[in-house]
């Protein structure tokens, strides 16, 4: 997928996501899809079903994207969301997809950083 398909996908994940709409992600992840909310994350959401039953979350937001990379099935992507409710909480995350050749994601692997967060394991900081 080139970077103009991958911006796509990223527009119709962001449109779904800002809807609330599930019965959307079936055109956005393959029925096996894996989803890891964390690179280390030892239970990956397998399956449509279980990435549906995660996605709901009606938290306002903004959020704005850049295609870094993409090569073939792959691609990294730099990610700002920026909640708007009353917590005003933001975060920047980089994705880590691979696409199936029909365009819908197989692999979705997040990498989150918060502000004030430690950027290390020592508590050194």
């Amino acid at each position: 997928m080139g970077r103009d398909a991958v911006a796509g996908w990223i527009e119709r994940y962001e449109q779904a996501w800002r809807s609330q709409d599930v019965d959307v992600l079936d055109r956005l992840f393959t029925q096996d899809a894996r989803y890891l909310r964390s690179p280390y994350d030892a239970e990956p959401l397998e399956g449509l079903d279980a990435i549906r039953g995660f996605w709901l979350d009606p938290t306002p937001f903004e959020m704005t994207a850049t295609v870094i990379a993409a090569d073939g099935p792959n691609a990294v992507v730099r990610v700002l969301v920026q909640y708007t409710d009353d917590e005003a909480q933001e975060y920047r995350d980089l994705w880590v997809l691979r696409f199936a050749p029909d365009g819908r994601a197989e692999h979705f692997e997040e990498w989150a950083y918060w502000p004030g967060k430690p950027y290390t394991a020592s508590s050194d900081g």
